[in-house]
């Protein structure tokens, strides 16, 4: 570390800005009864607010905090198609028909938000760069040379193999044995993504309000009674769209996600042309290790921003800077002179099958359980949610009507987490 580096204060908030990027609504009270009362201002509440608004229903949305204060606001910004279980094992898991189904969402998942930036022009600083994912051992790349040979007909990536050989004409570096580049994917700026999906819903005729946390959902002949910090509303429906944050409010819901920690930090400006030296085609960079990392430049070209999985259990992300900066010197070793000046942390949330879920529990409508594709899912489902509310055809999905699961013993707490970790960073170090 750079002998000045802990001398430097280090600012916990995201190298883009912390919310609001929309001004807050600051109303006197809030309505005493809507159409649709969402739970979560982030990429899902503010997505399926526009959709319900925009089809004439009187839609609220409350958060806990700012909108935008969780990982909607916190994320590294990745768009990629990614479903973490293979076609294969979804076809194993479901069917061949469902397993398609679910692919073919994956795939408009990203469609719909690259029409997002493209067509309907929301500002969300749209970088259609590809990304470039590295094999961390020889094994990984032989895995890598196989799964792009034979992919499914009709759910291909497009991946451009690159062998070692190549491998520094898209990153300086010779840690990984080679990889593999998806020109498809992109990057976005997640704090405008929030404000672009915040005022649209808001011109929709949605109100948005921060700081003021639901504390308890009843159900009543009518719909039902939320209660809130700002005071009692009647819903007709009600959509929870908590995702990493859901907590006791549903302890249904609750128990079948897993809020897990994701780290970034980012470096100070390098320069544009020190950080093409480093990432030639400014691309979002990842790798096949089980502890996932992620990076990419940010969204100005000056820096590296770099996060990945850096604590066995959750923690201030401040406290997580020297273990994200020893493992991004790892890779970048040119960066030992980087001084750190930004650290934060959002919470993505993982479930038992590794898949998104959205449905209707108990008549309260939920969409989450991202598994850390945010980005593109949380967008997508929203909208494809609220057409469900709406009674539309258009909002059936593949994921319809699976099973969300939990475990026995998990009530939201992920005590098994940091074992987890462990075991898996042990498997990314003996190559397995």
């Amino acid at each position: 570390m750079a002998g000045n580096e802990m001398l430097a204060p280090i600012a916990a908030a995201p190298i883009w800005g912390t919310p609001p990027l929309v001004p807050a609504e600051t109303p006197a009270g809030i309505p005493a009864s809507v159409d649709a009362l969402i739970v979560g201002a982030g990429y899902t509440g503010l997505a399926a607010a526009y959709e319900l608004a925009a089809a004439g229903r009187h839609v609220l949305v409350v958060d806990a905090g700012e909108a935008g204060s969780g990982c909607s606001g916190c994320n590294g910004g990745q768009v990629a198609y990614s479903f973490k279980p293979s076609q294969a094992e979804l076809a194993a898991r479901h069917g061949p028909e469902v397993a398609a189904g679910i692919c073919r969402d994956g795939q408009q998942a990203v469609a719909h938000l690259r029409a997002l930036a493209q067509d309907a022009g929301l500002d969300m600083d749209w970088r259609g760069n590809g990304a470039f994912v590295g094999a961390h051992t020889p094994r990984a790349w032989m895995a890598m040379v196989r799964e792009a040979e034979t992919q499914p007909w009709g759910f291909d990536q497009h991946p451009q193999l690159v062998p070692r050989a190549r491998q520094r004409e898209e990153i300086a570096t010779d840690f990984y044995h080679g990889g593999c580049v998806f020109p498809d994917d992109a990057s976005v700026n997640p704090a405008r993504l929030q404000a672009a999906l915040h005022s649209r819903a808001r011109a929709a005729g949605a109100m948005v309000v921060g700081h003021c946390a639901a504390t308890g959902i009843q159900r009543v002949p009518a719909g039902f009674e939320v209660r809130t910090a700002r005071g009692t509303v009647s819903a007709r429906q009600v959509l929870l769209a908590t995702n990493g944050y859901s907590g006791a409010l549903s302890r249904w819901h609750q128990r079948r996600v897993i809020p897990i920690g994701s780290y970034q930090i980012a470096t100070e400006p390098l320069g544009q042309a020190r950080v093409r030296e480093l990432l030639p085609h400014a691309r979002n960079v990842g790798d096949s290790r089980r502890v996932v990392v992620y990076y990419r430049p940010s969204p100005d070209g000056e820096r590296i921003i770099f996060g990945g999985r850096a604590a066995l259990s959750e923690g201030d992300p401040l406290v997580c800077v020297p273990r994200l900066r020893q493992m991004l010197l790892q890779i970048l070793p040119q960066l030992h002179d980087a001084r750190i000046t930004h650290a934060w942390a959002g919470w993505v949330a993982y479930t038992f099958d590794t898949l998104p879920h959205l449905g209707c529990h108990e008549g309260i409508h939920y969409s989450m359980g991202y598994c850390g594709q945010g980005v593109p899912h949380a967008p997508y489902f929203g909208m494809r949610i609220a057409q469900q509310m709406l009674g539309l055809p258009a909002g059936r999905t593949a994921l319809d009507g699976l099973p969300f699961p939990t475990r026995p013993y998990y009530h939201g707490r992920p005590w098994f987490l940091a074992a987890s970790v462990l075991a898996y960073r042990l498997l990314d170090s003996v190559g397995l």
